[in-house]
């Protein structure tokens, strides 16, 4: 997949597109909330499978249960399809 900038409209329809996540001017955000640091890891690593998959991976960090996801395509300079694609494919994972 070519990864290309989403215009205003395509921004727009994001929000409905990838729910849960909030939409910055350069990146897309999600916290995700788990019982225990052991669940949020397992989804830490699912989600790294994704992201070498894609060759696209992002900012996060884990605090315990808490994992905080950042997604941004730095060398175009802003949200691509991919960084929506991969935030759709991270919300089936969280919601399995």
């Amino acid at each position: 997949m070519k990864p290309y900038l989403l215009q205003n409209e395509e921004l727009k329809e994001l929000v409905a597109k990838i729910p849960g996540w909030d939409i910055f001017s350069d990146h897309i955000e999600r916290e995700f909330n788990f019982s225990n640091f052991i669940e949020a890891f397992s989804f830490m690593t699912k989600i790294a499978l994704i992201c070498e998959k894609h060759n696209h991976h992002p900012n996060w960090e884990n605090v315990y249960s808490k994992v905080i996801i950042k997604l941004s395509t730095h060398d175009l300079g802003g949200i691509t399809n991919l960084d929506q694609t991969i935030a759709s494919e991270i919300n089936e994972i969280f919601e399995k």
